[in-house]
């Protein structure tokens, strides 16, 4: 408090300096306005004792104290500096981040602010000097004149991401310390890389590396750019709840206890049981409200979500998704081609997913019309990249193609049922098809070429078979797998038709699955993915930088519950997106009949090479069909059902049909920044654990603040 007043006194008028002193007299403060802060330095002995209730401010051993007074304003960012104000003075504040003498009157320095860098040149021998003491990462302002560099070579660390003044440089004239810093437990600035525990625990120390303080920026570009665009398709911006009840509809929540709301103030709620909130895993219920609401037919908001998961590669507890819906969106789309046509076997597989993979053949084409103009605007002024054709392939082909529900498609190396193989005449097909109705089996071929840069060690897999083909059994391959030795194969068809066949030094690899896939991978899928980042790692492949979006559709509408839903399933049916994914059209009667494992759902995942950046789905508008899922493919009991009567009623009271989609923002930025984790596209991520070493959450809360929630803490089995 004392010097808080005694600081404030120097810039009072003189009537009000005499009412402080008489105030100083009370509470025994010294009259020291020369040295406002070091009050420790002249208490006296009856004064420390008279105030040793009060407290006592402790000035910094090194005497140097932060700038409290009037400073010249700001007039320039860094990276305004240019040749065109060369004489011209300018007040700068920023970082001080290298220190080079040159001569006794000549002294280098580089100053850092959150724009850019730029060299310091002192001649003055007192600044210097004060500059020198100052230690490396203070905070001070510049007062000094724009001159034109002789040479453009950097001076002091350099960033590939944070730029540099090279045409100009400041002959400093005045210097003013706003805070000196103590020594740091790492410097941003050099080269040397900090244990990531350290720089985790300083994130925000870290954060000074121009490459974090660049995706931040990026990252608000991004969202601004999303803004705009979808303000210009006519879309409200809404905020929704992040509070709101538990339901059985994902993956596990977060709960929020409150002690102002009693049992007895919940509606139909005669318990004398805690009350909780649960953090919103997404806005999907209070979207489809609005929807049906009226008061607005297209809706986004960037909505942070929140998911207690356990700790996976590159996933957040809480993240943040453009979250958007859609009303009067339509429920059928383009008739194309089936892919369970025979034909298929006998084409070229790179022909065939080039004609006829395009056909968006269910509903919601309004939201891939717009999500799609939305990412072209992005790479657009982001990337400055004119994005080409978005394509589509059914859930099934991808898996039957690539082995998984989001495939990099950079990379021709399929996998594929036996039954496609090249070489099968007509009778080993007859054999295969009779014998697989209920599992295949899948092959790929590794060529030669790609072959020799492979480590079968790190490749072993139990589920995976791998042979070698060698001259004396291009044709007789087969008998050496137990997957079709059973068969009796004979091989005989001509597989230079399609370029399928294998050919010596090639390796062909053999697995079995369920012949409707089910999950996002099989056991070919993972091993396709393992072998490309290898082959891209040592330089054997080189994969297209033109981005390759995909549109992945018709998932599954149900499928046995994964490690995420076991919670809730009980054995039984889970929505593969979510219960509110209307199923396609086709499929209807089935999903009526209870044909469960028949059903496709309109729901649409958006694929960047090999990257899942987005998911959505036209809903359910009907409230007897809604309902029906829930109670009678779903199994919800009644009490799980009754935590969606707002929903169930609001689609009662008429709702449009309606779709909509949400984007991964974190994601989305770290593939525009080319970060390797989306940790490093957010300012205070979480580890893969789930804690914050800044803030130190979760952490352990007191019994008595517990019991003011009804709770109370026991330790976990």
């Amino acid at each position: 408090m004392h010097s808080v007043i005694r600081g404030a006194c120097r810039d009072l008028p003189v009537r009000s300096r005499s009412r402080m002193a008489r105030l100083r007299f009370r509470v025994g403060l010294p009259n020291q306005q020369h040295r406002p802060y070091n009050v420790t330095s002249s208490l006296s002995s009856e004064t420390s004792s008279a105030s040793s209730n009060l407290p006592i401010y402790r000035p910094r051993e090194d005497g140097l104290e932060p700038h409290h007074g009037h400073r010249p304003p700001l007039t320039h960012e860094i990276a305004q500096l240019s040749a065109t104000l060369e004489g011209q003075s300018v007040s700068l504040g920023g970082w001080i981040f290298s220190q080079r003498r040159a001569s006794a009157s000549l002294h280098f320095f580089t100053l850092r602010d959150t724009s850019a860098s730029v060299q310091l040149v002192c001649k003055d021998s007192e600044i210097s000097q004060k500059l020198m003491d100052f230690p490396l990462e203070s905070v001070v302002s510049i007062q000094g004149i724009v001159r034109a560099r002789k040479q453009k070579a950097k001076a002091g660390p350099s960033s590939a991401t944070l730029s540099t003044a090279d045409e100009v440089e400041v002959e400093v004239t005045g210097c003013i310390l706003l805070n000196a810093a103590d020594p740091l437990p790492f410097y941003a600035s050099r080269q040397e890389m900090a244990s990531e525990e350290i720089r985790a625990e300083h994130r925000y120390l870290d954060l000074r590396r121009s490459e974090l303080a660049a995706n931040l920026k990026l990252r608000s570009k991004v969202a601004h750019i999303i803004r705009c665009h979808l303000h210009d398709q006519k879309f409200d911006e809404v905020e929704t709840p992040v509070l709101l009840n538990s339901s059985p509809e994902g993956a596990r929540e977060f709960v929020v206890p409150t002690r102002t709301l009693k049992p007895s103030q919940i509606p139909n709620d005669t318990s004398l049981q805690p009350t909780f909130y649960a953090l919103q895993q997404s806005p999907q219920q209070p979207k489809q409200l609005l929807i049906a609401s009226g008061a607005t037919s297209r809706y986004f908001q960037i909505a942070r979500c929140f998911r207690d998961e356990d700790g996976r590669k590159d996933r957040q507890p809480e993240f943040t998704q453009v979250d958007l819906e859609m009303g009067f969106v339509e429920g059928t789309g383009e008739q194309g081609e089936s892919w369970e046509c025979s034909e298929f076997r006998t084409l070229l597989i790179r022909e065939r997913l080039g004609n006829e993979l395009d056909t968006w053949s269910m509903g919601g084409q309004q939201v891939k019309q717009v999500v799609e103009g939305l990412i072209r605007k992005i790479w657009k002024e982001i990337k400055g990249i004119e994005l080409g054709e978005f394509r589509c392939m059914p859930y099934q082909v991808a898996m039957d193609v690539y082995g998984s529900d989001k495939p990099d498609t950079r990379f021709e190396m399929f996998t594929l049922p036996l039954g496609y193989y090249p070489d099968l005449s007509d009778a080993d097909l007859d054999k295969v098809l009779l014998d697989q109705s209920q599992y295949t089996v899948e092959w790929m071929i590794t060529r030669s070429e790609h072959a020799k840069y492979l480590n079968m060690d790190d490749l072993r897999n139990d589920h995976v078979q791998a042979i070698h083909i060698r001259e004396d059994n291009v044709k007789s391959w087969h008998t050496e797998s137990p997957f079709t030795q059973k068969l009796g194969l004979t091989m005989t068809g001509d597989g230079a038709v399609t370029g399928g066949g294998v050919q010596p030094g090639d390796i062909i690899w053999l697995a079995q699955r369920k012949k409707v896939a089910e999950g996002g991978w099989t056991q070919l899928g993972r091993l396709r993915v393992q072998m490309l980042d290898e082959l891209v790692r040592q330089g054997a492949l080189k994969l297209s930088d033109q981005p390759n979006f995909l549109w992945i559709t018709q998932f599954p509408l149900f499928t046995r519950a994964d490690e995420d839903k076991a919670f809730l399933s009980k054995g039984r049916w889970a929505s593969t997106h979510h219960p509110f994914t209307a199923p396609m059209f086709e499929d209807l009667e089935d999903l009526k009949g209870g044909n469960v494992e028949k059903v496709r759902g309109q729901h649409y995942d958006l694929v960047l090479d090999g990257q899942e950046i987005g998911g959505g789905s036209v809903r359910i508008h009907d409230a007897n069909l809604q309902e029906y899922v829930m109670r009678d493919v779903l199994k919800l009991e009644q009490d799980e059902i009754a935590r969606f009567s707002h929903l169930l009623q609001a689609l009662r009271f008429g709702a449009p049909p309606h779709g909509g989609m949400a984007l991964g923002l974190d994601r989305l930025v770290a593939i525009l920044c080319g970060a390797k984790s989306i940790r490093e596209v957010i300012a205070f991520p979480k580890t893969q654990a789930g804690s914050d070493p800044v803030f130190k959450s979760p952490s352990v809360v007191a019994a008595d603040v517990l019991r003011d929630y009804g709770l109370e803490s026991r330790k976990r089995s």
